[in-house]
């Protein structure tokens, strides 16, 4: 049996107030008094009355839907960060709607006129790429978009990021000073901005200390690729092995220390020193240990959800670049001084 919608005039019946007041309640930021959102809480939870947000959004012109695009949810650093996202942004008054893009490809191409399709007032790309004509098209649409932990060479979009470049030459340093000279680098997918300046940073770190990058491998930040790329790099005589490795984030360095554990018997880093880039929970387990620099995530997602609902909120915002500078954390997977 199909039963009839209830309705906020019915609400407004029962509750003794105006519609305008049962609109002001279910409205976020909308003022009522304690007492008339009590009565109207009240009658609609008796009547079972739900207020229709679309409804509401064709009226006000805003759905309060943050269309969240993500991709690479296999690294432990994304669930966490969209978790967060979505709590921060839901505290803010705002819904959020979670698409997948493909992490092959690591762009939106595929899922951008769906996300448009559902009016979304604002867009999170997260680990995804964003060309100059997706973010036109975004423009066009009057939609705003902030690239979170991704960034572009143009400034047409805003981003927040950590500052990578500043990591990887952080890593640099302490390899050197922890006495390596056989430094190699695996690299994450070599189309995002953050394994670039990652591997930037990183190489000119050696550079300020006049070291070669002594092996390079890729891994696309995937777990089997990891894995194929240290079994490559460790492959020939010993003495072409090298002595320490960064590895261009936290889920990767996993498969490249289990790989050099497991099939090669080798110790870290009394072997060979393993630094990763995220600060992951399981960096922290004791089964890895793993000295890692730390993307300051609590930082980025308050900058990624400020830049967004200003942009939303205020036409003609400039976009504007974030990066935020993570430590070095250091933990037992790098040796700290030559002969450790």
């Amino acid at each position: 049996m199909t039963h009839a919608r209830i309705t906020s005039q019915e609400v407004a019946e029962r509750a003794g107030v105006s519609q305008s007041a049962v609109s002001r309640v279910f409205t976020p930021g909308a003022s009522a008094s304690a007492r008339t959102t009590e009565k109207v809480r009240k009658a609609a939870s008796e009547l079972g009355y739900r207020p229709n947000s679309l409804a509401r959004a064709m009226v006000s012109g805003k759905s309060r839907i943050i269309g969240l695009v993500v991709a690479y949810l296999q690294n432990q650093f994304y669930p966490e960060a969209l978790e967060k996202l979505s709590s921060e942004l839901q505290e803010r008054g705002y819904h959020v709607l979670v698409f997948l893009a493909a992490s092959t490809a690591g762009n939106v191409d595929d899922v951008l006129d769906e996300i448009l399709d559902y009016q979304v007032d604002g867009i999170i790309a997260a680990s995804v790429a964003l060309s100059s004509d997706l973010s036109n098209r975004c423009r066009i649409a009057g939609v705003p978009t902030v690239m979170f932990n991704r960034s572009q060479d143009y400034s047409a979009m805003s981003a927040v990021t950590s500052d990578n470049y500043a990591g990887g030459r952080k890593v640099a340093h302490f390899l050197i000073a922890g006495g390596h000279e056989r430094i190699a680098f695996i690299a994450g997918w070599e189309g995002a901005s953050t394994q670039r300046d990652r591997e930037a940073g990183f190489c000119d770190g050696l550079r300020d200390a006049g070291l070669p990058l002594f092996a390079r491998g890729v891994g696309n930040f995937e777990f089997d690729q990891a894995r194929r790329a240290t079994r490559q790099m460790f492959s020939g005589d010993r003495d072409s092995w090298p002595d320490a490795v960064f590895v261009a984030n936290d889920h990767m360095a996993f498969a490249v220390m289990d790989t050099l554990r497991a099939e090669l018997g080798l110790t870290i880093p009394d072997d060979v020193s393993i630094v990763g880039y995220d600060d992951v929970p399981a960096a922290a387990w004791p089964s890895y240990d793993l000295t890692t620099v730390r993307q300051r995530t609590e930082q980025m997602i308050k900058a990624t959800v400020d830049i967004l609902l200003s942009e939303i909120e205020n036409q003609g915002v400039v976009p504007c670049q974030v990066k935020i500078d993570g430590p070095l954390v250091l933990r037992g997977s790098a040796r700290l001084t030559k002969g450790r």
